[in-house]
């Protein structure tokens, strides 16, 4: 169950990145509100996810998560430009992650 959890906290670490970006410094209310809630939610997770699993894993699972989609959703959406050198990264994250996993 950790697992779970700590993967939907990363997913929300890319929300609440992505809503920081987009609430223009908090001011825009709709941007700042979707920050906050995602960000606690997404911390509660981690310090949940952090109960069984060592938190070194748990932070660069939720880390990685968070940076990969957020870089992903970045680029989907044209404001940060595609490389393929990029891509190569990404997934060399992708697979530190899944690495990180299959060593627990």
């Amino acid at each position: 169950m950790s697992w779970v959890v700590l993967v939907l906290s990363g997913v929300l670490e890319a929300v609440w990145a992505t809503a920081m970006g987009k609430s223009e410094g908090f001011s825009r209310l709709s941007p700042s509100i979707v920050f906050a809630v995602a960000l606690l939610a997404s911390m509660a997770g981690l310090a949940y996810a952090m109960r069984e699993l060592p938190i070194g894993t748990a932070y660069a699972v939720w880390v990685g998560i968070g940076a990969v989609l957020t870089v992903v959703y970045a680029m989907a959406n044209g404001d940060e430009p595609t490389s393929l050198l990029k891509a190569v990264f990404l997934v060399m994250i992708i697979g530190g992650v899944i690495g990180l996993k299959l060593a627990h």
